[in-house]
């Protein structure tokens, strides 16, 4: 039997119900001046086109949900300037710091910001976005997003979104470049000739012709890995939990055991999840080969580094590449130690044939600034549009862009909780205007809606934003005008 409708209840003020610690929001609210801006006159533009995100054209209206000025963008970790001119553009007030910050001080610059951008390190717990009263949206610029908490974040109607590829070539390119550099045993004698020792030898030396590589997690990383490696006339088989079809000859074998069993280098680009921690362990190891490598370019807990350690000391593997780290310095400098990281810092670097660097698979010029384009123009299609396309932890929603012959349109977005009966109260609150196209959309316990309305004077802005906003299954109501 269907679901009956609940009874929708209607509340007082902007509570709804929720317990006292609940903050007002006020970013997609500037009624109390009635400073709402129309589009402004700069346009927005960029180079890149495609999957970066599609262009305004020079028709369309850009909606803001209060004037430019109001809208504070924090930017940690040095996000690439390419993302942080396009913001600059669009007239928000844009703080760019080049480190991340600690708990207390990032609780305490996070309180007023209506956009945050973060790279790997930032830690977006729950109990830093409580304080953030007024932030809609989080940018990642980096691939993943475990650093942030997006379950709360989805519940508290602020959109996460993250750079899924941007980064892949760059990435794909340090593991050729590392597989080789193993095999050869390239880092030992570089260190030596620093040290002014000549040790040519050709012991324990490969070739990467002819061998095969093993890819666990065949996404827009491993994928880009294998064209590059059957070019080096490599043979490539991968394992991923998902049926994927191989470029080129690769083929998918059907066990990560199957993986390790057959493969003389091992590369991992998987997602931190819950079943991908320690993944590649003491049992795992043992499976591979004798003198086989492994490369680790995805998260630091994949790999149990004191397991890793005792396999490379006893000669079962002929080294190893590590790019990421279980515990991770916020900063540069001499922190990478023991008292620091834990006790397996100085054993990893005391062991022959291992190469690490500081998490900069994706740090080059090109990768940085195409993930600055992209985030940061799915950051303002959210904050000027409502766009919600690519997000990762809400519903992707779009409608057709507004154009400079609709002047008097409204365009509202209702965040709210995922229970029946909602759309009907909604509907009966815009059923007094023309709703020229709707579009919602669920996720979990959360719901996205959106409507444009024409023929929309101040006064009855106002009066929408205020009934949505009495609505018991309100999240966040945002107005842009």
């Amino acid at each position: 039997m269907p679901s009956a409708a609940r009874d929708i209840p209607i509340v007082n003020g902007h509570s709804n119900g929720r317990d006292e610690a609940s903050l007002a929001r006020t970013v997609s609210n500037s009624f109390g001046t009635l400073d709402l801006s129309t589009s402004p006159s700069a346009t927005f533009h960029t180079q890149h086109s495609g999957s970066y995100g599609s262009a305004q054209k020079p028709s369309t209206k850009q909606l803001k949900p209060f004037a430019t000025q109001d809208v504070k963008v924090l930017l940690l970790e040095n996000v690439n300037k390419t993302g942080q001119d396009i913001l600059r553009k669009q007239g928000y007030q844009v703080e760019a710091l080049k480190t991340s910050l600690p708990e207390d001080q990032l609780i305490d610059k996070i309180r007023d910001v209506h956009v945050i951008g973060i790279r790997s390190k930032t830690q977006l717990s729950a109990n830093v976005l409580k304080h953030a009263k007024n932030l809609i949206v989080i940018g990642c610029f980096c691939i993943g997003t475990n650093q942030v908490d997006l379950q709360y974040a989805a519940q508290n109607g602020i959109c996460v979104f993250n750079s899924p590829f941007s980064n892949s070539r760059s990435v794909a390119e340090l593991m050729i470049g590392e597989i080789i550099t193993l095999a050869r045993q390239l880092g030992d004698r570089s260190n030596e000739m620093h040290q002014g020792v000549w040790n040519k030898v050709s012991a324990g030396c490969w070739e990467v012709r002819g061998k095969t590589l093993g890819i666990v997690g065949y996404g827009h990383v491993g994928s880009q890995l294998s064209v590059l490696a059957e070019a080096m006339g490599m043979k490539v088989i991968y394992y991923d939990v998902v049926n994927l079809m191989g470029l080129g000859t690769a083929t998918q074998v059907h066990t990560l055991e199957q993986l390790l069993q057959q493969a003389d280098f091992v590369t991992l680009h998987v997602p931190e999840l819950p079943e991908t921690i320690n993944l590649i362990s003491a049992k795992e190891i043992e499976q591979m080969k004798r003198g086989a490598y492994l490369l680790n370019a995805s998260r630091g807990s994949v790999v149990d580094i004191p397991a890793l350690v005792s396999a490379l000391q006893s000669g079962k593997l002929a080294g190893a590449a590590l790019d990421v780290y279980p515990n991770e310095p916020g900063s540069n400098g001499p922190t990478f130690t023991s008292s620091k990281l834990g006790s397996w810092a100085d054993d990893l670097r005391g062991v022959n044939n291992v190469l690490l660097t500081p998490h900069i698979g994706g740090s080059t010029e090109e990768a940085q600034s195409a993930i600055g384009v992209e985030v940061a123009e799915s950051l303002v299609n959210y904050v000027n549009l409502g766009t919600t396309s690519a997000a990762v932890n809400m519903p992707e929603v779009t409608l057709r862009s507004l154009t400079m012959d609709e002047p008097n349109h409204v365009r509202v977005i209702y965040i709210h909780r995922n229970v029946p009966g909602v759309l009907r109260k909604v509907n009966e609150i815009l059923g007094d205007h023309n709703v020229d196209k709707q579009m919602t959309d669920s996720r979990g316990e959360v719901a996205y809606l959106m409507a444009d309305i024409s023929n929309v004077n101040v006064s009855e802005i106002k009066d929408l934003y205020q009934h949505l906003e009495d609505l018991g299954s309100r999240i966040r109501t945002r107005v842009l005008y």
